[in-house]
């Protein structure tokens, strides 16, 4: 394998990770989706399977005449019904498919292999003979009788299909015989060879790489690694292997990695777990004090990726296994600079609390360092609160007027919401946003009392647009005034880190 050579990356979400049980997008999801895989540089955006719905042909079609860059393939089976619908959408390719492996053809598709391939040679040909690329699939390919699977991937290449993909339809292969399989249909065609593996032994991207070491040309991907049962390979470690591991070319920009998976974590509601690689709220997060100390000394001691590669940010996180580097590197961003012996105690403290089980946000180091300090440290305040109102009730539209005082001189504004607290929030942010546009990334309220008079205590984290986030709690009988506290004060957190770090 030579460095350098050219990985299409061939986008799967929009068709078989939609088809990840809980997953349904709009036509208007899929093309926001769409537009963001075309910013991130996929070669091949498979929109959907158009003969299944009038939805998914519309999605299809608007896809395709979206004018984005990346080639749009419509998904057909070896149908000209099927076909005919998807060359309707003005997709540039169809990738049609058929089941090959005995299992498959006798109890999902009821066809011998003569007629599997017949009707493969006729599906590729009638593809051509519109003008469009081709790709092919003889599903369930890695349970296929192998001298069949030679025979048919052969066929295809005679009746002039433009790749031939190679799926591992339920993830049953290893590496090494993922390799073998790929080396073996090399040997038998010319055409260039494409992959696509699913994850039900965990091994979809070490599958895939595998075959991209044996010839393969193109791998099947989908974001955050959605797809039917445990899902594909995901793009994002795909692509981030391949250029840091492979030296390998794709279209990619890795950073657009991030924002692309949170858009599709957020439209399919398919969440990420916090220790995914690559996009997973872990991923870039120390806590242990070997780990913080060498990565605020050489970040390459503990991170084989920067952060800022796939568009991330570095997080230090205070607890039990915290180390005094990284806790005086969050303290000192905050304005706070303790003396060692301070700095020695705040960290005893954190550890104590951590070996309670307390999960420890920026809110409680900060004041724990201010109380061992022995004073309250008051950073300079650039937003303060100077009064706020709300109404609302039934048959009316919650409504918030918040007075805030910035860097000195006061500002009023109104804002409607969803709630009280969602319409008191968005009118903080609407005065704040010039000074730091910052989002909500979390949201949390835990009743520190019993009763309908519980104190109630909303924890937060915000994110600027830099990918810099800080946590914020804040305490009050009324909810609406402690996510309002919480609010300010991160806002305020997130302006000091922002002007520390210039300085």
């Amino acid at each position: 394998m030579k460095k350098g050579d050219y990985v299409r990356i061939f986008d799967t979400t929009l068709r078989d990770g939609e088809q990840t049980p809980g997953v349904s997008l709009t036509t208007e999801e899929k093309l926001e989706i769409a537009r963001q895989l075309d910013k991130l540089g996929v070669d091949t955006i498979e929109a959907g399977t158009p003969i299944s719905s009038e939805g998914e042909k519309r999605a299809a079609k608007e896809i395709a005449a979206a004018g984005l860059d990346a080639e749009i393939c419509g998904l057909a089976r070896t149908t000209r019904k099927d076909i005919d619908i998807a060359i309707g959408c003005d997709v540039d390719a169809v990738h049609t498919f058929i089941s090959t492996s005995e299992v498959q053809m006798k109890y999902a598709v009821n066809m011998t292999p003569e007629e599997v391939l017949a009707s493969s040679i006729d599906s590729i040909e009638y593809i051509k003979s519109h003008g469009l690329v081709c790709e092919y699939s003889p599903m369930d390919a890695t349970r296929t009788d192998r001298e069949f699977l030679k025979q048919i991937c052969k066929a295809a290449e005679e009746a002039g299909t433009d790749r031939i993909n190679i799926p591992d339809t339920v993830g049953i292969m290893i590496p090494t015989s993922m390799q073998q399989l790929i080396e073996d249909i090399k040997r038998v065609v010319k055409v260039p060879i494409s992959v696509h593996c699913h994850n039900d032994f965990g091994m979809a991207v070490a599958n895939s790489l595998a075959g991209v070491e044996a010839g393969a040309s193109q791998i099947h991907v989908a974001v955050n690694g959605l797809g039917e049962r445990a899902g594909n390979a995901a793009l994002e470690e795909v692509a981030v292997a391949l250029d840091l591991i492979y030296k390998r070319k794709t279209g990619i920009d890795p950073k657009q990695l991030y924002d692309t998976s949170r858009l599709v974590a957020k439209l399919t509601g398919m969440m990420i777990q916090a220790n995914k690689a690559i996009v997973g709220e872990n991923a870039f997060s120390h806590e242990s004090g070997i780990h913080t100390r060498g990565v605020t000394v050489a970040p390459s001691t503990f991170e084989p990726i920067k952060p800022e590669f796939v568009g991330r940010k570095r997080k230090l996180v205070a607890g039990k296994l915290a180390g005094t580097s990284g806790i005086r590197v969050e303290l000192e961003e905050s304005g706070l600079h303790p003396t060692k012996e301070q700095l020695a105690e705040v960290v005893k403290t954190v550890k104590e609390l951590g070996d309670k089980g307390k999960k420890i946000t920026d809110a409680d180091m900060l004041a724990i360092a201010r109380s061992i300090m022995g004073k309250v440290v008051k950073e300079k305040r650039i937003v303060d609160l100077a009064g706020f109102s709300v109404v609302t009730g039934i048959g009316v539209i919650p409504t918030a007027s918040v007075r805030l005082v910035l860097d000195g001189k006061e500002y009023v504004a109104s804002e409607t919401g969803f709630g009280p607290v969602d319409a008191a929030i968005r009118a903080v942010q609407k005065l704040t946003s010039p000074l730091v546009n910052v989002r909500l990334k979390e949201y949390r309220i835990e009743a520190t009392t019993g009763g309908s008079d519980a104190i109630g205590e909303v924890i937060i984290k915000v994110e600027d647009k830099e990918g810099n986030v800080v946590s914020s709690r804040a305490v009050n009988e009324d909810i609406v005034m402690a996510s309002v506290e919480a609010m300010i004060d991160g806002i305020n957190k997130s302006l000091l880190k922002s002007r520390n770090r210039k300085k």
